[in-house]
């Protein structure tokens, strides 16, 4: 296959080029590139000029198509986008890219995947575009869906040293958008948004109850003895559905998924710290997977905090600040029918019960009837549930 030179939306995708090491180098040493993109760390000058070469034979072969993503004014290299592993026999390939520290927030990497998208289909006759990324890398998950991906899901068992899981998407003929054309997520967009949120670590959250002042925090290694104990407890084994005997290991487990669900953005999983910084319960806010603007919440609280207030407080602020930085417009809570405690909780903290759902929950192999409530955004206009719900103070 010829190199070839790719012009569009005020890029250059060509070939690379012995001159580009430097340059290469120079980005490569970025905390962000090294952190999502499979380069040697630490990376030296001449694994820059090793990975030149190599594209040279690659194009020569057929197998793969680098580009260097330019400044066709300046020549200066902005990024990279490439096709790795072309298969000509399935018509398909992997796209990949990153871009330069010293260009992003241009848009740089949605117009060279979206003209290198356009060329693969038109010249290469490819009938399909794979994409794939750790979960967690959301500025690459906003390039692929303002350039026509499609995300489908995500892949377990990833690289150990990148998370758990990848996401993966695929691109169609005739799904990309116009050089000019805005396209899905883009600004202001609720996917934006949510990337913008769940793309950083984990805020910590505040709520206060009359005597005191908590913080939910994300789960750490030192609050699994406390979580084992709280799970062990007959109160909580009757209510929900933690495992049945509970230990070390499968705390352990809980603290990787509950990592994994927030750089997936699916949930948001946290500690209720009392004054002292010990665990003294668990809250958590699960998004829809199908409704992006609907979440429900579960909740425990550990033996020795019960009876204080601590779950209603961090009910009202996790609520608050469901609703005001992740857009939500619903929150629903579900408990098992006979649940007093979890029910007055719920209402305490302004949600209103809605009514009884027959067989609704799967406990430990039975099914079982559910009180079901929720909680509105706009029901925080109302006064009690302002005085439940305290101000989001999270950084």
């Amino acid at each position: 296959m010829d190199p070839v030179e790719i012009t569009e939306a005020g890029l250059a995708l060509r070939p690379w080029r012995p001159t580009d090491a430097d340059d290469l180098y120079r980005a490569c040493q970025d905390p962000e590139i090294q952190r999502w993109i499979d380069v040697p760390r630490p990376y030296r000058p001449q694994d820059a000029q090793r990975f030149i070469a190599g594209r040279s034979r690659q194009w020569a072969e057929g197998t793969a198509a680098a580009f260097a993503v330019c400044d066709p004014a300046t020549d200066r290299l902005l990024g990279a986008c490439d096709l790795q592993r072309i298969d000509q026999d399935h018509q398909l390939s992997e796209i990949g890219y990153w871009t330069a520290p010293w260009a992003r927030g241009q848009g740089v990497a949605v117009r060279a995947v979206r003209a290198l998208a356009r060329w693969s289909f038109t010249e290469l006759n490819l009938r399909r575009l794979l994409w794939t990324s750790p979960a967690g890398n959301y500025p690459a998950r906003l390039v692929a869906l303002r350039s026509g991906f499609r995300i489908e899901g995500r892949l377990r068992a990833a690289d150990p040293a990148r998370g758990s899981y990848e996401w993966f998407g695929s691109l169609l003929p005739g799904e990309v958008p116009a050089p000019d054309e805005i396209g899905p997520a883009g600004p202001g967009t609720l996917e934006a948004r949510r990337a913008a949120v769940f793309g950083r670590p984990q805020p910590t959250i505040f709520a206060s109850t009359p005597r005191r002042e908590l913080r939910l925090r994300p789960m750490e290694e030192r609050d699994l003895a406390a979580l084992v104990i709280t799970c062990q407890d007959p109160e909580t084994l009757r209510w929900t559905t933690v495992p049945d005997p509970y230990d070390r290991s499968a705390a352990e487990s809980f603290l990787i998924h509950c990592q994994d669900c927030w750089a997936g953005g699916t949930a948001a999983y946290y500690v209720i710290a009392d004054e002292q910084d010990h665990y003294a319960g668990s809250i958590d806010l699960r998004l829809s997977p199908t409704d992006p603007l609907l979440a429900d919440v579960g909740f425990m609280t550990a033996p020795h905090a019960r009876g204080r207030g601590y779950q209603t407080a961090a009910l009202a602020a996790l609520a608050t600040w469901g609703f005001a930085t992740l857009g939500l417009a619903r929150i629903e809570w579900r408990a098992h029918v006979g649940n007093l405690a979890s029910r007055r909780v719920a209402e305490r903290a302004g949600f209103t019960m809605e009514g009884t759902a027959r067989g609704l929950l799967n406990h430990r192999g039975t099914r079982a009837d559910a009180w079901i409530g929720a909680l509105l955004a706009e029901d925080l206009a109302q006064p009690a549930v302002r005085h439940a719900a305290t101000v989001d103070r999270a950084g």
